[in-house]
């Protein structure tokens, strides 16, 4: 049997021991350990979490070309952020707010589709930025559970009156927000940083050569291919409607005197040389006038019962009725499927965009008194009659749609942000990350 002093003294040998190696691993390899840095209700915020979106917003800022800001003052901004995402989970998942799998999944294929990338090839891209999917995908997730939050909570509540649209186009201070608008093309010929006077010669002469091409009759969108260096380059150079608010001073100072069509000169900027082209233009000073037709249809929709053949076989038999004297608006009583068969299949004048594609590129095909044969569509079979077509100038009814969406966005906005307060306020938070 072996002594008891000596037994103790083993044991205290073997944790000086133990101690001593613990003591050099750790000195050989220091392990940080993390730590919370808030509790948001039965939630906490960890220090890698908080340093891996701080990161995060780095690399934003450093895309945009934007100085950051002191590193503390940005944790501490990175870090409400954080708090106040975590407190909106919480009300989404407390009141059955989801966004599942396959509909995140589609999310991401059109941030990646309007990246002009495949799913595989934008992951790939994230990862060599430095972004790990993962989170990538959580935080679209999380985006778009704040997005259902606003819409529930705060957009589905707001009311625009006429009153209001009223009093909004009648100042002239707020009607300034209803600015021009331009659909505008665009090349770029890129200049690099700290370019020599001979480079910037060469790339001014590249960016008059693509101009004199267009002027010459060339289409935009290959003098775009051939020339631009923009990332919608083989897009046709398109930058979409813009307002004047949206375009930098530059551009928006070109083009407020063309008219559709005309083009500016080479403009020079900090990042290049440009060329614009006028493609179309609307707003407060421009007439809108668009063609309406009038339009009347037999809808057959398709079930388990009637399938394909046998709605179109029915259309074509009313058709040939029709043909032969047959009262159409008395045959859309009786056999159409859609709400407006009690007024003879007669759905009043319609403006492009109103109906789904294959009615209206079908109605369009048609003049005035013409009977369409069976056209398919998402809603069934349907039977087309044109009755009237007329040009209809709808620039005050556009202007009040454009109050009312300006209006809806300032009160969303302010709606929102006094929600998301409240219930920040509401929440409980302790922040450590000065502990």
């Amino acid at each position: 049997m072996i002594p008891v002093d000596a037994l103790r003294s083993t044991l205290f040998a073997l944790v000086l021991a133990l101690t001593g190696a613990c003591t050099a691993a750790t000195a050989a390899a220091p392990v940080e350990i993390d730590r919370i840095v808030a509790v948001v209700n039965n939630a906490v915020i960890t220090q890698f979490e908080l340093r891996s979106r701080v990161q995060q917003t780095l690399r934003q800022l450093a895309g945009q070309n934007t100085p950051p800001p002191p590193r503390k003052l940005l944790e501490r901004q990175v870090l409400e952020r954080m708090i106040t995402e975590t407190v909106l989970a919480q009300i989404a998942a407390d009141t059955n707010v989801r966004v599942d799998g396959p509909m995140l999944d589609r999310a991401i294929a059109r941030i990646a589709q309007n990246n002009n990338l495949s799913a595989d090839a934008f992951r790939r891209a994230l990862e060599r930025d430095g972004i790990d999917f993962n989170d990538f995908r959580e935080q679209i997730r999380l985006e778009m559970l704040i997005a259902r939050l606003r819409e529930r909570e705060v957009d589905n509540k707001l009311v625009v009156t006429d009153a209001e649209i009223d009093n909004f186009l009648a100042n002239p201070v707020l009607g300034r927000d209803q600015q021009d608008e331009y659909l505008l093309a665009h090349i770029l010929v890129l200049t690099p940083e700290g370019a020599s006077p001979e480079t910037l010669a060469q790339l001014r002469a590249k960016a008059e050569r693509a101009l004199a091409e267009l002027d010459a009759g060339a289409p935009f969108a290959q003098v775009s291919a051939a020339y631009s260096d923009a990332q919608n380059a083989l897009q046709g150079g398109s930058l979409g409607w813009r307002s004047e608010a949206q375009l930098p001073s530059l551009f928006a100072d070109a083009v407020r005197e063309l008219q559709p069509g005309g083009r500016t000169g080479v403009l020079r900027s900090g990042n290049g040389f440009h060329v614009l082209q006028l493609i179309d233009k609307r707003g407060r000073n421009v007439r809108m006038v668009i063609t309406q037709t009038r339009v009347r249809h037999i809808l057959v929709k398709t079930n388990e019962v009637v399938g394909d053949a046998e709605a179109r076989n029915r259309l074509t038999q009313l058709r040939e009725r029709i043909e032969h004297g047959g009262d159409f608006a008395a045959l859309a009583r009786l056999h159409s499927d859609d709400l407006s068969a009690s007024r003879g299949g007669d759905l009043g004048w319609i403006n492009p965009g109103d109906t789904v594609p294959e009615f209206e590129r079908a109605m369009n095909a048609l003049e005035p008194g013409g009977l369409s044969q069976p056209v398919q569509s998402p809603f069934g079979w349907h039977l087309i009659q044109v009755l009237e077509r007329r040009q209809q100038d709808v620039t005050q009814e556009r202007q009040r749609l454009e109050a009312r969406r300006i209006i809806r966005e300032r009160k969303s906005d302010e709606a929102f942000d006094d929600w998301v307060r409240q219930a920040r306020d509401r929440a409980y938070v302790e922040i450590r990350l000065d502990d």
